[in-house]
C-alpha cells in the first residue's frame, strides 16, 4: 500500500511540475508576442515652427491615417514639439500642423519607409485656405 502512495505522490508532483514549466513557457511566449508587436509600431514626433523657426506652442498637429481616413490630433508643446506614437508600420499617414490661420505643408509617412521614428519638422509657412 505505501509504493502506491508512493507512486500516487510521485504522479502528482510531476504534473505538478509540468503543469508550472508550461505556464511559464506560456507567460515567455506572451512576453516575446507584446515585444514583436512593439517592433512593428512607429513613432512620429517634431516640432513646430512658424516662418520665422520660432517653435509655435498650441499648434494643432493633424495625423490622417490613408487606410481608415481616421484622423488623430495633438497639441504643440510650449516648445513646439508633439509626439505620434504606437503607430502600424502598415499604414501610410499625412501630417500637417496649423495655429492661427497658418499651416505646414502636408508630409507623408510611407509604410515602404520602414523606420520606426520619423523625426519631422514641420514650418506654417503659408495661409489656410478654406476649402
Amino acid at each position: 500500500m505505501k509504493a502506491t502512495w508512493k507512486l500516487a505522490l510521485a504522479t502528482v508532483v510531476v504534473m505538478a511540475t509540468v503543469v508550472v514549466m508550461a505556464m511559464a513557457a506560456g507567460m515567455l511566449f506572451a512576453q516575446g508576442s507584446s515585444k514583436g508587436k512593439d517592433s512593428e509600431l512607429r513613432t512620429v514626433r517634431g516640432t513646430v515652427i512658424d516662418k520665422d523657426e520660432t517653435p509655435v506652442d498650441s499648434a494643432v498637429v493633424y495625423l490622417k491615417n490613408l487606410h481608415t481616413q481616421d484622423i488623430v490630433t495633438h497639441l504643440s508643446a510650449s516648445d513646439g514639439q508633439f509626439r505620434f506614437s504606437g503607430l502600424d508600420l502598415n499604414v501610410d499617414y499625412e501630417i500637417h500642423a496649423e495655429h492661427e490661420g497658418w499651416m505646414s505643408n502636408s508630409r507623408s509617412i510611407s509604410n515602404f519607409d520602414t523606420r520606426k521614428e520619423f523625426v519631422l519638422t514641420l514650418k506654417l509657412d503659408h495661409k489656410k485656405t478654406g476649402k
